[in-house]
């Protein structure tokens, strides 16, 4: 059997139905499975309207409440798409050794293309907990014989990492870039357990020029180009007067920018319930709380006898285990995200969310009807994964960012 481009497109689009890009990309990322999705964000922009303050025409004197000329408060989120690209590449010589067996070939091809929405769907999941700027990790200290090793400050984030991502570094988050910039330091290998990564120049210094303690890390085209996740939306401190999406949230820090609780010095269910209990205050009906998975097991740990496991379906085909606590308004399902910062846990209540993009968040980008084009710069054949998307959030003030103790 000879296999042409055409049976080729033909065979990815029969292999990727939406139920086959649903388990690639959602099966490990529970916040981006349950968020609701809007796939018809067209124009330039989307506004989301908030109400953030009633008429307040009210007195116990009829003339006082007759003549007031208060009006009910409303601000739009203008919320604007960013993009993300994964790029699967089968090159020319498998291709040829392959054209007289199209499984083989389609094994290959399937393969790379997997990889690539798996490497779209961790690259969002990580975004949508984050504040925009791109960054996955921060130096804790660079060392070894000629600074071969990077050990990450938070040994957990190297979850965000992988052999072959090519790496960049800033002094501020969101800062402008060090030395090395242009084309970054690729990753060579990592030690996942002790949270260092091993470049391929051999030293760490040798491009990157500045990279020292401190520094935030990213992936190099993502600075400052990421979903405006979690934590722009909920941000640790009460927001200022800098504008969000065009929205001043310094006119009403909790309703247009969240609640924030400390419960980094309680135990963990306990913070988790008065952190519920501060959103129940302004409105907010938890509905879910998304942690890491280590904070995860402290709860299940804490809980004891007394914890209650619960079912926590996306699709049908698709959902997590979690255990379930009881808020101020009713039970509150605690799911563990890998991606979710590890001193963090953040109430949602998740009728308030969703994610909006043209088309699928995730998918095969098909350009003249086909599923692949010709690499302009290799010998390959190359399928485009990506999407243009952003979060979005109609009641930020019903929400509540919880810190943890470690």
């Amino acid at each position: 059997m000879s296999l042409d481009m055409t049976s080729f497109d033909q065979g990815l689009k029969v292999h990727y139905t939406d139920e086959e890009v649903a388990r690639l990309t959602l099966t490990d990322h529970p916040f981006l499975a349950l968020l609701a999705r809007d796939e018809k964000f067209l124009g330039k922009n989307l506004p989301i309207p908030i109400i953030y303050g009633n008429t307040q025409n009210r007195s116990a004197t009829f003339s006082v409440a007759n003549a007031g000329t208060s009006t009910s408060l409303i601000k739009d989120f203008v919320l604007t798409r960013v993009r993300d690209y994964a790029v699967a590449k089968v090159d020319g010589e498998t291709m040829d050794a392959s054209e007289s067996d199209a499984d083989a070939f389609m094994e290959a091809a399937v393969t790379e293309v997997d990889g690539a929405f798996e490497t779209m769907a961790s690259s969002m999941a990580t975004a949508l907990f984050r504040n925009g700027t791109g960054s996955i990790g921060v130096v804790g200290s660079i060392g070894g014989s000629g600074n071969t090793v990077l050990t990450l400050a938070t040994i957990t984030d190297a979850v965000f990492f992988e052999v072959g991502m090519t790496i960049v570094e800033s002094s501020t988050d969101g800062g402008s870039l060090g030395g090395g910039s242009t084309t970054g330091e690729v990753i060579y290998a990592m030690d996942r357990d002790a949270g260092t990564l091993t470049c391929t120049s051999g030293s760490w210094t040798t491009v990157l020029s500045n990279i020292t303690t401190g520094h935030y890390l990213y992936v190099l085209g993502d600075l400052n180009a990421k979903v405006s996740g979690l934590d722009a939306w909920i941000p640790s401190t009460a927001p200022g007067a800098t504008t969000f999406f065009a929205v001043n949230r310094a006119l009403d820090p909790v309703r247009l920018g969240g609640s924030r609780y400390d419960a980094s010095s309680q135990p963990i269910e306990q913070g988790l319930v008065n952190g519920a209990v501060r959103a129940a205050k302004w409105g907010g009906k938890i509905s879910h709380y998304f942690i890491s998975y280590e904070q995860y097991a402290n709860l299940e740990h804490s809980l004891g006898a007394k914890r209650v496991y619960c079912d926590v379906r996306a699709t049908e085909d698709i959902g997590f285990q979690g255990l379930e606590i009881i808020g101020p308004k009713g039970p509150i399902k605690v799911v563990p995200d890998a991606m979710c910062q590890p001193a963090v846990a953040w109430g949602l209540d998740m009728r308030r969310w969703k994610l909006y993009s043209l088309q699928a968040a995730i998918r095969i980008l098909r350009r003249s009807g086909g599923d692949s084009v010709r690499d302009p710069s290799n010998d390959a054949e190359q399928t485009r994964i990506g999407g243009y998307f952003q979060l979005g959030c109609r009641a930020p003030g019903h929400n509540v960012r919880v810190a943890l103790g470690s």
